[in-house]
């Protein structure tokens, strides 16, 4: 008896660089998530005066309310969001 393989389920799919989407860092994203995405984001957030590596918090709130608790404007998060977004 011969065995037979299933050919479309031993196929491995190439996938080109230009079809798969850079998925972007939004404000609603926890800190959490960014950090497991984007771990170099940690820097930025350093030098904007936010430390949450630390913080408890940063596991259940987004960037817009981990910036909005430290007082930082909407535009201020939006240039945070954009920097972290422009790293490779």
């Amino acid at each position: 008896m011969k065995k037979t393989i299933n050919k479309s389920v031993k196929k491995k799919t190439a996938v080109k660089k230009s079809e798969v989407k850079k998925e972007l860092i939004t404000k609603n994203m926890t800190f959490a998530k960014l950090f497991e995405k984007k771990p170099e984001a940690m820097s930025v957030l350093f030098d904007s005066g936010l430390h949450c590596i630390g913080c408890h918090m940063s596991v259940y709130e987004t960037i817009e309310q981990g910036c909005s608790a430290h007082g930082m404007t909407k535009k201020e998060t939006d240039e945070i969001i954009k920097k972290i977004n422009k790293i490779k």
